[in-house]
């Protein structure tokens, strides 16, 4: 028996959940999930794509190497290929080196605007990474949100369940006493199973927080909020009017902008097809004949060949006109959507702003109405206790204090999660 209640303590403390504050949920989340990971390689692809860009100002260099044996290879033999005698050569081996390059002079300033154009992607991708950032950090922050209220409504449905065990014994020492009717233990008996009701269901709702917490965080092992944060504090360290000027200048209005730069970009080297091209090349190449492998032969000759090359096309069945189009139906889009960002962003700031503040009263109004509910209620009870109050009473106050609980949690929660939003919105913590 000691060894099985030795295993089963074992199992339960393995499989309890490991706290953790708010910064080390939100730091294993950004090393963890998907989106970040998503938003980081996006990042690096566009440094790569500005490093390619950068090169294509620079010549290409190719080198080339190659050897090459006749089978059979006995000298002066001969031998028929397609009704044709062949005389085989006496060195069965031939060698040769290449070296070429070439640079593209002029080509309208195209290489130019795809710089352009991949710097403005790079800017994109980076503050998306910011974006991606505050959007985690956000899903995360609401997860370990619900942890804490869940947590706050089973300690409130564990203090129910107590009172209503204490209803309870006090009914029945009335009804045994002849100061109370049946009916009155009935209902107390009622109030005591709502309470174990709503214990269970508290129990799963923070287990199932636990685990949507777990997951938001990419944990292999269950994890819980630290409860050292479950009353901290979550004012704004900046008014009102600072946070709408940061929401106008957010990560997602950067971004927006970042793309209005690059369809810029894009149309304007669309109008490069329009321009002649120039480019310019240079090849030397080397042949050599052996008796054996050897690349480092002497006897090789060599040419060279320097070329000058210009393009341009007089007509492409109107391909040039409809990209540009495209490019300007772009360009457009782009700055629509740049200004509904912002709009949008102010909105949000005005929305969350509001949400907050409301919710900040309502916990100080909430708050003092649990006070307050909480020594009514222990007034009825002792009043119940003497005969000086009826049940109805005790249960009005009972309920009363019930309600005011669960708007205190709720209006808890609430601050939390409008101070997130705001910060995803601004891209900073406040």
């Amino acid at each position: 028996m000691l060894v099985m209640a030795a295993v089963s303590v074992s199992a339960a403390t393995a499989s309890a959940p490991r706290p953790l504050s708010l910064g080390e949920a939100v730091a294993l989340a950004q090393r963890n999930a998907p989106e970040f990971i998503q938003a980081e390689g996006q990042k690096r692809a566009g440094d790569a794509q500005v490093r390619a860009a950068l090169a294509a100002f620079l010549p290409s260099v190719s080198l080339s190497a190659g050897a090459a044996r006749q089978v059979p290879s006995a000298g002066g033999r001969t031998r028929i290929e397609n009704g044709q005698i062949i005389t085989l050569p006496a060195e069965p081996w031939s060698f040769n080196l290449g070296l070429g390059t070439s640079l593209q002079l002029f080509d309208g300033g195209r290489r130019f605007f795809d710089l352009r154009l991949a710097q403005a992607r790079a800017s994109a991708a980076e503050v998306n990474e910011v974006s991606s950032r505050y959007a985690v950090t956000l899903a995360v922050k609401q997860q370990f949100f619900d942890v804490l209220a869940a947590r706050e409504s089973e300690a409130a449905a564990r203090a129910q369940l107590e009172q209503a065990e204490y209803q309870l014994r006090s009914s029945i020492a009335r009804l045994r006493s002849k100061s109370a009717t049946r009916s009155d233990s009935l209902r107390s008996e009622i109030q005591r199973r709502n309470a174990r009701l709503a214990l269970i269901e508290a129990r799963n709702a923070l287990e199932l927080a636990n685990a949507s917490l777990t997951r938001a965080v990419g944990s292999d092992d269950p994890i819980t909020a630290a409860a050292a944060d479950s009353l901290a504090p979550a004012g704004l360290a900046l008014d009102d009017e600072s946070i709408r000027q940061l929401a106008a200048e957010g990560p997602a209005v950067r971004q927006g902008r970042m793309a209005l730069d690059a369809a810029r970009a894009a149309r304007r080297g669309v109008w490069t097809d329009f321009l002649p091209a120039v480019a310019a090349s240079y090849s030397r190449s080397g042949n050599a004949p052996g008796a054996s492998f050897a690349l480092g032969s002497s006897d090789y000759s060599y040419s060279g060949a320097l070329r000058l090359s210009l393009s341009f096309p007089l007509f492409n069945q109107f391909q040039r006109e409809a990209e540009l189009t495209q490019a300007q139906v772009a360009e457009q889009n782009a700055a629509a959507a740049v200004r509904d960002t912002r709009l949008a962003a102010l909105e949000g700031a005005t929305q969350w702003l509001g949400a907050f503040h409301s919710a900040e009263e309502r916990v100080g109004s909430q708050a003092a109405t649990v006070a307050a509910a909480e020594e009514d209620l222990r007034v009825q009870q002792q009043r119940f206790a003497v005969g000086a109050s009826t049940l109805l009473d005790l249960l009005t106050s009972q309920t009363q204090l019930d309600e005011g609980r669960r708007d205190l949690i709720r209006a808890r929660y609430d601050v939390r999660v409008a101070k997130a939003q705001l910060e995803a919105l601004v891209g900073r913590d406040l």
